[in-house]
């Protein structure tokens, strides 16, 4: 998901920040810069205004504000590089808008362009290396097991802005497994709690719900007061990107928002594949024409490598890639996983596949309609059939066509196992429920950065 799911006094201290960072950025640059060029004060205060406020809605839009704290660096770049991007247009039309102003606009340009990667690059440093901060958002953990520990943890170490006021009970037959002395006893209701402990957010961390477990009137009259109230499956979609197997229940897929497959967002994401498509195979068109001659001189024929493998609604099709291993490597006729350094790769194979040039001839299956530019990676029917006996929800990623690159494979090293599978679908599903343009995007431009760092491939 891009935006965020809750607005925060610290979201909103932080947006600020970044608005006066570029308004007051501009006019200082403007008036200390101006050397007795003519400056229309009031135009230069209408950009810098014009110019913060959009930028604050770029920003927005992108998710820089939004409560994920597992994000990677790699990511917050490939988000502050996009929105600089996305900031260039933005400048031009709003200079166009002021052309009748006598002043020096090229000065005024300039400015706002440097205040806008000011901006930008304040906002990557503090999204990574946090201070503490003023505003404290009290949350309150419903639950004293597995599960409230694991939340506890995922708090506890990403969110710098974040104290945990303590747990309440769920179940009484629960076991406890975190610190006793943040156990709060049930002597008080819970509405009454959160008022005492003034609990800006509750997360409901326990598995069993039936039997009177949870307070749902005390619960929605938190919720009515103003208190944030989250179950355990929103909590891990809005902090890790990814929705957990574990915490996971058909109803909440069946009944929460998302899975939009609607007809204007699958015809704006295939013309949005087509055209990707088509400019990345005229940039990389020489760079594929020299690894084919590689791979004759070093293994000779076939260049190409055509596998089958399970795509939308679970339909069948081939994937095209660059061959990487032998030709004899599954001489046997028994599918494998693919393992770090695989005796299997040759020479140029292990090479392209750490730059992952194998896998440009699937730009050919985007073309084609079989493949996305993103989506869940494409598995081979035998695993397909092996994962779904062994996870649960597995199918439900093939309700999106298969990409050439997606959120699971920036977000998680290269899967090789069932447990490998199970963590990549969690990041799956996330894109399955919330997959946008935007979200392509940035799937796209942290690609990028894996590349580059040649970080997840085998």
């Amino acid at each position: 998901m891009v935006l965020g799911h809750g607005l925060r006094l610290h979201t909103v201290l932080q947006a600020l920040l970044d608005f006066g960072f570029v308004f007051v950025g501009i006019v200082v640059a403007v008036l200390w810069l101006d050397s007795g060029l003519p400056v229309n004060f009031v135009a230069v205060v209408l950009y810098a205004l014009l110019l913060g406020l959009i930028m604050l809605a770029l920003n927005a839009w992108l998710g820089m504000y939004q409560r994920m704290h597992k994000r990677s660096l790699e990511d917050t770049r490939a988000r502050a590089v996009l929105s600089l991007h996305l900031s260039l247009p933005v400048a031009y039309l709003l200079l166009v808008m002021l052309q009748d102003v006598n002043m020096n606009r090229h000065l005024l340009e300039i400015s706002g362009m440097a205040a806008v990667f000011g901006m930008l690059a304040n906002r990557v440093r503090v999204q990574h290396h946090p201070t503490r901060s003023m505003v404290v958002h009290r949350v309150l953990i419903i639950g004293v097991g597995k599960e409230a520990k694991s939340v506890a943890d995922s708090l506890g170490q990403d969110d710098p802005t974040v104290e945990i006021v303590g747990f309440y009970p769920g179940h009484p037959t629960e076991e406890v497994n975190v610190e006793a002395e943040q156990v709060l006893t049930r002597e008080m209701s819970l509405s009454d709690t959160a008022i005492a402990l003034r609990v800006d957010e509750i997360i409901v961390a326990v598995r069993e719900r039936r039997g009177g477990v949870l307070p749902l009137r005390e619960l929605l009259d938190c919720r009515i007061s103003g208190v944030k109230v989250m179950d355990l499956s929103s909590h891990f979609e809005s902090m890790l990107g990814q929705i957990r197997i574990d915490a996971l229940k058909a109803g909440w897929l069946i009944f929460g928002e998302g899975f939009d497959q609607g007809v204007l967002r699958t015809s704006i994401k295939r013309i949005f594949d087509c055209i990707s498509a088509l400019v990345l195979l005229i940039l990389v068109a020489p760079i594929m024409l020299l690894t084919m001659l590689l791979i004759l001189l070093e293994d000779g024929g076939p260049v190409f490598y055509k596998q089958e493998r399970v795509g939308l609604n679970g339909r069948l099709f081939n994937v095209v890639k660059f061959r990487s291993m032998r030709n004899d490597a599954e001489s046997d006729g028994k599918p494998r996983w693919a393992v770090a350094n695989d005796d299997r790769v040759t020479r140029v194979g292990r090479f392209i596949r750490k730059v992952r040039i194998d896998e440009l001839p699937q730009l050919f299956c985007v073309l084609k309609g079989d493949m996305s530019m993103v989506g869940p990676r494409p598995e081979r029917p035998f695993f397909v059939d092996k994962l779904t006996k062994e996870i649960p929800f597995y199918t439900v990623r093939h309700s999106v066509k298969p990409g050439v690159t997606g959120w699971a494979q920036v977000r998680y090293h290269y899967g090789s196992s069932v447990d490998d599978a199970i963590h990549k679908l969690q990041y799956d599903l996330y894109y399955v429920k919330n997959h946008t343009l935007l979200l392509d995007l940035m799937v796209l431009f942290e690609t990028v950065s894996v590349v580059v760092g040649r970080k997840g491939a085998q």
